[in-house]
């Protein structure tokens, strides 16, 4: 199996002024792409060869975990976002969040607390517990909870290649400006 970049569902410059299209060109284009690119090399002839991305994230060690994690990730991170997007959550998702953390607004602030604080690089996660009940979790480098027998719901990417174009070292900036893009839609659909 030959892994390929997932084709983004909206154009490069559909998320200015919050996410530029050059940041887009770099993060989805260039890195995305190398995280594609060492998969391929790294997987020939291992057990990996012939598995999905999901397999690879929750069975994997090393280079092919660090790899593979990495484009699950990315391509769930860029399938979050939509130029025109419901911009809060609905229906079981909004209830959950609501039950779990008060409100949109508070769930909205301790997720960014997770993303702002996360030492390094890596990701902020809002994930489903097998109960159902929500949590929000930082996970380093390539991260990601599928290893920990959670769903996945939304992602931050906190990674310096994520926002350094746009917002340099301000990564509060970066926060914020990652609220604006989300669609709610898609993310309410994966609960």
């Amino acid at each position: 199996m030959t892994y390929t970049l997932s084709k983004l569902p909206y154009a490069l410059d559909a998320l200015e002024p919050h996410i530029s299209k050059k940041t887009l060109e770099y993060h989805y284009g260039k890195h995305h792409q190398a995280y594609v690119n060492n998969l391929n090399n790294l997987v020939a002839g291992t057990k990996f060869e012939n598995v999905n991305l999901e397999t690879i994230a929750k069975e994997a060690e090393g280079g092919i975990f660090n790899n593979g994690a990495q484009v699950w990730n990315h391509t769930f991170y860029f399938n979050s976002f939509s130029p025109e997007g419901a911009k809060e959550p609905s229906g079981k998702l909004a209830n959950a969040i609501n039950r779990q953390f008060g409100s949109f607004s508070a769930f909205r602030d301790e997720f960014s607390k997770a993303a702002g604080t996360l030492f390094g690089s890596g990701w902020a996660w809002l994930v489903k517990n097998p109960d159902g009940n929500l949590n929000i979790l930082q996970e380093s480098n390539a991260g990601n909870p599928l290893r920990k027998g959670l769903t996945p719901l939304l992602t931050c990417d906190v990674w310096e290649h994520a926002y350094y174009l746009d917002y340099q070292n301000r990564r509060p900036d970066y926060i914020q400006a990652f609220w604006s893009v989300l669609d709610w839609n898609i993310i309410s659909g994966r609960f």
